[in-house]
């Protein structure tokens, strides 16, 4: 769930994530490049750190011997452990794998002052239009922009 809510890619894209998915740039960056199962369009995510962490994390895993990079449950099984996460800590919301894909769009990304274009390309989306769905304006976004605009402005 973490590793999804830094890569923004789907549980089964994450289920199927292989060493092949992983290039090194010239400068040392590592992206996921990777074709989604659902709409056969490529994303093309850069690794964040927290992300690659959590695949060094798994490097010795048994997992690795059937080519792939994490361990993951069944996606059923993964949505019962989440939601028993939330019970326990007082979430008051249905958390799914499907909400780091939002948490991803949101918070990591969008409110982080990445572009909703760069956000479509990493999310694997035919459509800008798609992207905005996830786009929900932040009110401290807002005040942030506002705050570099006043700045600018020097008044």
């Amino acid at each position: 769930f973490v590793f999804c809510c830094f890569t923004g890619l789907a549980f089964i894209d994450v289920k199927t994530l292989n060493k092949e998915c992983l290039f090194t740039t010239s400068n040392g960056q590592i992206w996921i490049k990777k074709q989604r199962q659902k709409t056969k369009k490529w994303s093309h995510i850069p690794l964040l750190p927290q992300a690659k962490a959590i695949i060094d994390k798994y490097g010795k895993h048994s997992i690795r011997e059937q080519g792939l990079l994490l361990p993951t449950p069944t996606n059923q099984k993964m949505n019962a452990y989440l939601k028993e996460i939330a019970e326990l800590c007082g979430i008051n919301k249905n958390l799914t794998t499907h909400c780091a894909r939002h948490t991803f769009a949101t918070t990591v990304t969008l409110a982080n002052r990445v572009s909703m274009e760069s956000v479509s390309k990493m999310l694997g989306h035919s459509s800008i239009l798609m992207t905005k769905t996830y786009a929900r304006i932040l009110d401290n976004s807002i005040e942030d922009e506002m705050k570099d605009l006043e700045n600018r402005l020097n008044f």
